[in-house]
């Protein structure tokens, strides 16, 4: 099952049991209608340096699934770093003008990483990835759609023991250390957050999109 799938059956398992939510507001989205998205450096929120690069470099492949084309996240770094501007802060300040003129995208991404990485606890270790995204569209300068997304490995260790529970945190946080495992969540974070599954408030399908359901 692709991870898309999994992120849209989660999700409806966790809205069936939350208070209705007042529909999203596509309106602005639909006027768009962007077949092309640049997504810009990421800035960072969190104290991981590695948290906004991990995540964006994730990004592509949910846009992607969901009918975008997305222009390659390296490309874009090196051409913001050809035109002297090394920082997030510096790339997501370019006016929506000038980022159309540069890319001739149809929409920029701009996403700030809230938290990243692994929380140690008295009786477990947590990896957590949380971000918020915002699409503009470049041609209009309007902000159309945002969201937020988020994963974690958190699981339920309650039937462990104290002493059980206290070395399971310990080898479990330096197993996160060792495989880098806030990347992997990253890459549930940025589909939960980027993928059109029909969820109140998720994207848009895009035009090439196999099946382009209507909201």
């Amino acid at each position: 099952m692709k991870l898309s799938a999994l992120i849209a059956v989660a999700s409806v398992l966790i809205l069936s049991g939350c208070a209705k939510q007042q529909p999203y507001d596509y309106s602005a989205f639909r006027a768009s209608k962007p077949a092309s998205i640049v997504v810009l450096p990421a800035k960072n929120s969190s104290p991981d340096i590695n948290a906004a690069h991990s995540l964006v470099s994730t990004i592509a492949a949910p846009l992607a699934e969901s009918g975008y084309y997305v222009f390659p996240v390296a490309v874009v770094d090196k051409t913001f770093e050809q035109n002297g501007l090394s920082s997030a802060a510096d790339a997501q300040g370019v006016s929506t003008a000038r980022l159309r003129e540069i890319f001739n995208a149809d929409a920029a991404l701009y996403i700030d990483v809230e938290t990243y990485g692994t929380k140690y606890m008295v009786l477990d270790s947590v990896t957590e990835v949380s971000a918020t995204a915002r699409l503009v569209d470049l041609r209009s300068g309007k902000q159309i759609w945002s969201g937020k997304g988020y994963a974690s490995d958190a699981q339920d260790s309650n039937n462990n023991g104290l002493v059980g529970m206290l070395i399971t945190a310990a080898v479990k946080q330096i197993s996160n250390n060792i495989t880098d495992k806030s990347h992997d969540i990253a890459a549930i974070a940025g589909a939960s957050m980027l993928t059109a599954d029909g969820r109140n408030g998720s994207i848009l399908p895009g035009p090439r999109a196999k099946v382009n359901s209507a909201h």
